[in-house]
């Protein structure tokens, strides 16, 4: 099975090495002092490393890397991103819950059956997960998702009117 990403160093913190952090759900409960992850570099190559520290500092984590004691050394590892077995990803899934990575090319139908589009995309927001449907954003709420078959990759939806238009009126 692939290995799906479950966090991206996207600066440096301090004097120390240690780097911030931007975690995928799966990431906040996976991403452990002691944890030894694939990482891809920036420039494309991959090594395992293991997690020195982790910490939250204003809802993004602050890591420091094994072996990794500068500022200068860490900076290597700027726009990297951390790998987990997606079987370690998926356990960490509740009922209902789905992985990014499978939602994109999901079709989203309409009550009549009208296909509305395809999963280009998701984001998460504080308020909700968003899915990315012809680069509109669809919210991932009760309100609007009406049900959801893995099987047929299919997403039942019932939005407000207007939600999907491209806000031109027609002649």
């Amino acid at each position: 099975m692939a290995d799906l990403p479950v966090g991206r160093l996207v600066g440096l913190f301090g004097i120390r090495g240690e780097l911030k952090c931007d975690p995928s759900g799966a990431g906040r409960t996976l991403l452990l002092r002691g944890a030894t992850f694939a990482y891809a570099m920036a420039d494309g190559s991959r090594r395992d490393v293991t997690l020195a520290s982790v910490r939250e500092h204003k809802g993004r984590y602050v890591v420091a890397l094994a072996g990794v004691e500068s500022a200068d050394a860490a900076q290597a590892y700027v726009g990297g991103t951390f790998y987990a077995p997606r079987e370690l990803v998926e356990r960490e899934l509740d009922d209902g819950e789905y992985l990014d990575v499978d939602l994109i090319g999901w079709s989203l139908f309409a009550p009549d059956g009208t296909v509305l589009g395809k999963v280009e995309d998701v984001r998460h927001y504080p308020s909700s997960d968003m899915l990315i449907v012809g680069g509109r954003m669809v919210p991932m709420v009760k309100a609007f998702v009406r049900g959801i078959d893995p099987g047929d990759r299919r997403i039942d939806v019932d939005l407000p009117p207007g939600l999907l238009d491209d806000g031109a009126e027609e002649a």
